[in-house]
């Protein structure tokens, strides 16, 4: 694959959060030195979520609108005002749960010309016990099934730790503000024919509740935008 710009490839990390001050400082000194730039799209967090970002050597940009997709879309206005674009953008939540070291594996398959988009699979890999509900898994299984039937593509998992190559992301024209961002993502990178691979990823208990699947509210309004996403792209 050949790199705008340079023969090394230039990755910006976006990391919505929304009250993670306990779990963000694990999570920034575990993402790979190689990265350019970790960009926090600070969700109205009212703890000290902005705060150790910046310690911890992250871009803060807040974003009063509540919602997950919000939060990343901040992130990504703040990205493309920058001189030199960045070739890979990966996304990364802040509770933890995910393995920030396992960002090399994730961009890879772009590096190698395989894929525009990589999805960090927790089906595939090593997942915790309790760290997804059974909910989650069986929102997961739901709507990977309906995709594979409406949209003819096979993924295994929605998983929030992704890679995208940035020409390709700007392609898509993302704007789901809430519950629905991981999956138009996906459902639109495959109406739009780009390539995709998963890999394996771990998976882990996060720190602190979950906005989504820790709240019965969260995960029925989650479990709604998903479905109606999927089919609101036929």
């Amino acid at each position: 694959m050949e790199l705008e710009g340079s023969s090394y490839p230039k990755v910006d990390v976006i990391i919505p959060a929304y009250n993670e001050e306990s779990s963000l400082p694990s999570v920034l000194a575990e993402i790979p030195a190689s990265v350019r730039d970790v960009v926090v799209g600070n969700n109205k967090s009212t703890d000290r979520t902005a705060e150790v970002a910046r310690q911890g050597g992250a871009t803060v940009v807040d974003e009063a609108r509540m919602g997950y997709g919000s939060a990343c879309l901040k992130a990504m206005a703040f990205i493309a005002e920058k001189e030199i674009p960045p070739d890979i953008v990966v996304f990364l939540d802040g509770d933890y749960s995910d393995y920030p070291e396992e960002m090399t594996d994730l961009i890879q398959p772009i590096l190698d010309g395989r894929a525009d988009l990589v999805i960090g699979s927790r089906t595939m890999g090593n997942r915790e016990k309790g760290s997804m509900m059974p909910a989650q898994v069986f929102g997961n299984w739901l709507a990977t099934r309906l995709m594979k039937m409406f949209h003819g593509v096979e993924y295994t998992d929605l998983g929030p730790f992704r890679a995208i190559r940035y020409s390709a992301l700007l392609s898509l024209g993302m704007r789901d503000p809430d519950y629905g961002w991981t999956i138009e993502m996906q459902v639109k990178a495959a109406k739009k024919g780009l390539s995709f691979v998963e890999v394996p990823v771990k998976y882990r208990k996060r720190i602190g509740t979950s906005k989504v699947s820790g709240t019965v509210k969260g995960t029925v309004l989650a479990g709604y935008k998903i479905i109606l996403t999927i089919f609101k792209y036929l």
